[in-house]
């Protein structure tokens, strides 16, 4: 990682914690597991991105830290949600207890739930920002991460539980558990910096680039944990096979999994050139995305 990206995920992780409560007169434990979830490690790609595309299309890094907040948010929720006891049932996250073991299932699924209202009232309340763009944003994250997105697509991870899918069936899956997260951490930073309806083709663009990159992130992520161990990962190696799912080695092979990730990002970055970005921040984090070892 470059020192420019270093620099910008600490921005971010200082701004994680400035939006986000540290005391309750009411509930001290669930603020207490929602920075647990949400500040104890991560690589916060999402966010990045927001900050990275925005700067990339001339937009200010001040104006896109509340929006990258409140896409981190919405991550670190599906992650507690993601690793309860009804859903993969994982004990380990960024190699600690998953929220679920240490504060216990009820308060975990509420801090997932304070985490989800959190990202809203941030991104609603993101400084510097017009109105109708704070609207925006706020309708293409809803859309991203409901049932046609990212919730939709941990639906369907449970339902394909067991069962063989298809490499179509497997697309479709993660363009919506995993790729939907992504793509709308780079459409919001297009539409803070006013490219959506200044040049509406640099915005299809984009989106187009960052389909691209969720796909290959999760192709990543499924040869990852086949490859590397529990303690690299920070979350349970060989879960994906333990509980019977569809992975893109296990159906096309190690090897053609690593190579088709990296003929996605091949794809991905000349989008990248032809917009003629002011910083290299996206393609360098795109890249990251693909050589990444956890």
């Amino acid at each position: 990682m470059t020192t420019d990206l270093r620099t910008l995920r600490e921005t971010i992780e200082d701004a994680l914690r400035h939006y986000q409560p540290e005391q309750s007169a009411t509930s001290q434990p669930l603020i207490d597991a929602m920075r647990y979830a949400s500040l104890s490690g991560g690589k916060r790609i999402r966010p990045m991105l927001v900050c990275a595309t925005c700067t990339g299309l001339g937009g200010s890094l001040a104006d896109a830290l509340a929006p990258a907040c409140a896409i981190e948010y919405i991550h670190a929720y599906s992650l507690i949600h993601d690793d309860l006891p009804s859903m993969d049932d994982d004990e380990l996250r960024h190699g600690l207890p998953s929220t679920h073991v240490k504060f216990g299932e009820a308060t975990a699924i509420l801090a997932g739930d304070g985490l989800h209202s959190l990202a809203f009232e941030t991104l609603a309340n993101a400084p510097n920002i017009a109105p109708a763009l704070r609207l925006r944003a706020v309708q293409l994250l809803s859309r991203a991460i409901g049932w046609e997105g990212m919730v939709g697509g941990q639906s369907f991870d449970l339902e394909a539980t067991g069962k063989s899918l298809s490499l179509s069936e497997l697309q479709t899956l993660h363009a919506a558990k995993t790729g939907a997260l992504i793509k709308v951490a780079v459409q919001i930073g297009a539409v803070l910096a006013g490219v959506e309806q200044s040049k509406p083709e640099t915005f299809v663009l984009l989106s187009e680039f960052a389909d691209r990159l969720g796909l290959a992130f999760q192709i990543i992520d499924d040869v990852l944990d086949v490859t590397q161990s529990t303690e690299v990962l920070g979350k349970p190696a060989g879960s994906d096979a333990d509980a019977g799912k569809s992975t893109f080695p296990a159906l096309l092979g190690l090897e053609p999994a690593q190579e088709m990730a990296e003929a996605l990002l091949a794809e991905a970055l000349p989008m990248l050139s032809r917009i003629g970005l002011q910083n290299d921040e996206l393609a360098e984090l795109a890249q990251l995305a693909i050589d990444r070892e956890f």
